[in-house]
């Protein structure tokens, strides 16, 4: 159980999350400014600060870190079929997440703008990037798996891969079929990896 504290914490949280949402959607990335956002949720910089340490860091942690939830830690297994549904499940997830979020939060969110999605500034992976990455990395310890390229690679091939499916998403306003084509596209990469 939370303490009061605690509750509160999350509660100014999700406040603050909130009003940037309602920015992102009503007004765009352009809006989405620490003023904004603290005038929409009701509360001070030093409030702001005190969970994030910038805009896109609190979008970041909404998009990245809450899917975790839902992280399913994987058995160990030889079956190579397994290993690949296991890993598609988590982008199912996070394609499940978006929904969630709405596609004009992705669509805001997804933009050359914000500085959170450039893996070479970042000093933290995002949590279905890290979650791959590792069951991969046990699958080869165990020697289950071999890889033809180095696994940095291919979690970036993977990366853009979700990342092009949630813009073809965005671009058809939420009428594509999102986590059929999230799979399939999935599927046919690790189909040729191993």
């Amino acid at each position: 159980m939370l303490s009061k504290q605690q509750q509160k914490s999350k509660e100014t949280k999700a406040k603050i999350f909130a009003a940037a949402k309602t920015i992102l959607e009503r007004d765009g990335y352009e809006k989405l400014s620490l003023k904004n956002i603290c005038q929409e949720a009701g509360v001070s910089n030093g409030s702001f600060y005190h969970h994030f340490k910038t805009k896109d860091d609190l979008l970041s942690y909404y998009i990245e870190e809450q899917p975790e939830a839902f992280h399913t830690n994987f058995a160990k297994t030889d079956n190579i079929q397994v290993i690949k549904k296991n890993i598609i499940s988590v982008y199912l997830n996070y394609a499940h997440y978006c929904e969630t979020l709405g596609v004009e939060f992705m669509a805001n969110y997804y933009t050359p703008k914000n500085q959170s999605l450039n893996p070479s500034i970042r000093t933290k992976r995002p949590y279905p990037i890290v979650t791959v990455e590792n069951y991969l990395q046990k699958c080869l310890d165990a020697g289950v798996i071999a890889l033809p390229y180095e696994l940095e690679q291919i979690t970036t091939d993977i990366r853009m891969l979700v990342i092009g499916n949630v813009f073809e998403w965005c671009l058809k306003k939420g009428q594509a079929p999102f986590a059929s084509n999230m799979e399939r596209s999935l599927a046919t990469y690790l189909d040729g990896l191993f």
